[in-house]
């Protein structure tokens, strides 16, 4: 099978060597995703549902980019700091973008992310459907 991936252009990128989605097949796999611009700048610094929307708009341009779409999802799996502060708008932003595919999903809490500013990390799973 062919492998296609593809980047976003965010700086850790090029430092950590890894791709924003990766498809072999019609499986595609995005890499954990956080709320950050085209400048690697931190969207909604302390709002977690800015961050989350904005992941999800980049998750949305890597699937983009290897020919699939929101609604090939069929996982997602969301990192939180402070889950007790931050699920709900988290939980709000999935269900915005999901409510209708209602794909498996995770959320969990963690100690951190690589910047101090990032209070989520989102990575999703999809299949593109072959009409099959």
């Amino acid at each position: 099978m062919s492998r296609q991936q593809v980047g976003t252009g965010a700086k850790w990128e090029d430092i950590v060597g890894y791709s924003r989605a990766v498809r072999v097949g019609n499986t595609v796999h995005v890499a954990g995703t956080t709320g950050t611009d085209e400048n690697s700048q931190v969207v909604g610094v302390g709002d977690a549902y800015a961050q989350a929307m904005q992941a999800f708009k980049n998750i949305e341009q890597g699937l983009v980019g290897v020919g699939a779409s929101m609604k090939d999802v069929v996982r997602t799996r969301m990192f939180v700091v402070n889950i007790g502060e931050n699920w709900e708008a988290v939980g709000r932003a999935h269900g915005e973008h999901f409510r209708a595919i209602k794909p498996a999903a995770t959320m969990v809490e963690v100690s951190g992310l690589i910047s101090p500013d990032m209070v989520v990390e989102i990575e999703v799973d999809a299949i593109i459907d072959g009409g099959g």
